[in-house]
């Protein structure tokens, strides 16, 4: 049996077609093995809800949303189409509320009422526009979310100007301090060193030293035991009798003071007499005045010559200008 290609495309449409169908209704949740009713809900405002949300009574999900369209131009109520999977008692006076989960995804939660008739296919279910925990969650969140955004902005504004303070010079200058602090806490680390440490070091010593005393403690007693007998000695020594002797000596060179200041003795008449230092000046003049004529005229006073003149020239009577400077 020949089967023309015409008939081969044919039937690859018409499956190609079904499975399209079949794969558009089970997108939107449709349950193509159950017979399935329609009722519809108004609701001033959806929010967030999409079409294929689920449908849920108590939790349990009974459909889906199959169809969201508008009242009329003015969208003043949203019409909502909702398809039941589950063969499900309805009560008339059930609400259904649209609900928000934390993963962000919408649902039709239906509220059982009391009533003893169920809503049948093509009812309208009575809605409310009541906000769920969530939305109200939501609502008392937005101006925190909102001033936390003003937050962040001014944060990213003073992030900014930071950003432009810092130039490449101020940069590097941070970069040389932070290796500076890098280097003194090295530095600091090796001194601390509990085994080969600086610090370590002179604890050591110090403890050496404090164990050095420790053990000669002993010898460093006795020597200020000799220390306090030689201070001992010195201060009985016989210090009292020679310092009266040092004021007798003394008092003896203030009389003999005290003489050369009177004019009694001979060396204070030296001292204080004029007329002694007038002689005197008078004694040295004369001499002065000899010495000069005896070189002006030598031969008055010795002559060599046997038919030399005696010198008769009158004798001096004042000395040279020479030995008064000289004398000066």
């Amino acid at each position: 049996m020949h089967i023309s290609n015409e008939t081969k495309v044919g039937a690859l449409t018409v499956i190609a077609v079904t499975l399209l169908v079949l794969g558009y209704n089970f997108l939107k949740g449709n349950n193509i093995t159950k017979r399935s009713q329609v009722i519809y809900a108004r609701f001033s405002d959806v929010g967030a809800l999409e079409i294929s949300n689920p449908v849920k009574v108590k939790g349990f999900r009974i459909g889906n949303v199959y169809e969201i369209s508008t009242l009329d131009k003015e969208i003043s109520e949203v019409v909502v189409t909702i398809n039941l999977q589950e063969d499900v008692n309805i009560p008339k006076n059930s609400v259904a509320l649209i609900t928000s989960s934390l993963t962000g995804t919408s649902s039709i939660n239906i509220m059982p009422g009391n009533a003893t008739e169920y809503l049948r296919r093509g009812d309208t279910l009575l809605t409310s526009n009541n906000p769920d925990l969530l939305g109200k969650v939501m609502n008392s969140l937005d101006p925190i979310l909102h001033t936390v955004k003003e937050a962040v902005d001014s944060l990213k504004l003073v992030l900014g100007n930071l950003n432009s303070m810092f130039d490449a010079p101020t940069k590097n200058n941070l970069k040389e301090v932070i290796a500076h602090l890098n280097t003194s806490s090295a530095n600091l680390a090796k001194l601390l060193n509990t085994k080969d440490g600086d610090l370590a070091k002179t604890l050591n010593n110090a403890a050496v030293f404090s164990n050095n005393l420790n053990q000669n403690n002993a010898n460093l007693n006795a020597t200020i035991e000799n220390f306090r007998n030689t201070s001992q000695q010195l201060s009985d020594a016989r210090l009292k009798e020679t310092v009266e002797q040092l004021n007798q000596t003394v008092v003896q060179l203030n009389a003999v003071l005290e003489k050369a200041n009177s004019k009694d003795g001979s060396l204070g008449l030296l001292l204080n007499d004029p007329k002694l230092y007038n002689n005197l000046e008078n004694t040295s003049r004369s001499l002065n005045i000899l010495l000069d004529d005896f070189k002006t005229h030598p031969k008055r006073y010795v002559s060599f010559s046997v038919f030399g003149k005696k010198d008769k020239s009158q004798p001096l009577t004042a000395p040279l200008a020479d030995s008064v400077k000289t004398n000066q």
